[in-house]
């Protein structure tokens, strides 16, 4: 009989994820596949867009939903990347539902729509702890298609 792979729990122990703060989250698609969209230069040459596919544009519709659904959640910012998305979520005022919860049942709105998963089973949380750490990641999550071309995991 196979045997089970054992996941590691990336979350801090204690640490209550409901509570008012700023969250970086990274979600990649299933296999690190390109299916949200697709990277290109604008006419100068100079900076990079992320143009939507159709499944991207599903991602893009419900992200923009949380903040219907929790009133208490700001979508700050965020990229759609070809096999990943970087947000920034804002908790205003602490709430019933976690970071893993909110991105839980958006990763499960987009698969209903789309009809298959398209996601990895985890995601990446960080949280921001300081006015310096936020400008830092906001600059990064505006910079990522620049930086596209040096992306480990690009196909």
């Amino acid at each position: 009989m196979k045997e089970l792979i054992t996941r590691k729990n990336i979350r801090l122990k204690q640490y209550d994820y409901s509570q008012n703060g700023y969250y970086f989250i990274t979600i990649c698609t299933k296999d690190r596949e390109c299916i949200l969209s697709k990277i290109e230069r604008n006419c100068r040459g100079v900076h990079c867009s992320s143009v939507l596919s159709e499944q991207g544009k599903i991602v893009e519709k419900c992200l923009k939903k949380i903040e219907d659904i929790y009133p208490n959640i700001t979508l700050d910012e965020y990229i759609i990347m070809p096999n990943h998305i970087h947000i920034i979520l804002i908790i205003n005022q602490k709430q019933m539902n976690t970071i893993s919860k909110i991105i839980q049942q958006f990763k499960g709105k987009v698969t209903k729509i789309i009809r298959y998963s398209i996601w990895q089973k985890l995601f990446y949380e960080h949280i921001i702890r300081n006015e310096k750490e936020y400008w830092t990641i906001k600059e990064y999550i505006k910079s990522n298609p620049d930086n596209w071309e040096n992306d480990t995991y690009r196909q």
